[in-house]
């Protein structure tokens, strides 16, 4: 029995992680408290990790979005290798083709834009 509560809980988290190396989830869960893996610092920092991620991934998915809508209402259908080329892009890469695309008057002007940030 270990008394210290932070110990004993990062000790049974890093159990926890071995045993999913080997052992099947539903053993694991059996064997173990849920809460005391959520209190581990070990299980705070991948949550915290996991969400950061799911929080840029929803970020690029909603820029994207907005990106498509308003070049299809400015030009029309967008090209699908020109839609490809922007779903390619980095979050910064496609905040600044939000504030270019104020300024195109043609898809040229987005082709020639694409062209100059992305080369092949």
């Amino acid at each position: 029995m270990i008394e210290e509560t932070d110990e004993r809980q990062n000790i049974s988290a890093c159990v926890q992680v071995l045993a999913g190396l080997r052992f099947d989830k539903s053993l694991i869960t059996q064997l173990f408290r849920e809460d005391i893996m959520q209190e581990s610092v070990i299980y705070q920092d991948i949550l915290q990790k996991g969400l950061q991620q799911g929080e840029e991934r929803g970020k690029k998915q909603e820029a994207l979005q907005l990106i498509l809508r308003l070049l299809t209402r400015r030009f029309g259908v967008v090209e699908p290798q020109t839609e490809q080329q922007i779903r390619g892009l980095s979050i910064t890469q496609l905040e600044d083709l939000a504030e270019a695309l104020l300024d195109f008057t043609s898809q040229a002007d987005l082709t020639n834009y694409l062209t100059n940030i992305s080369p092949a």
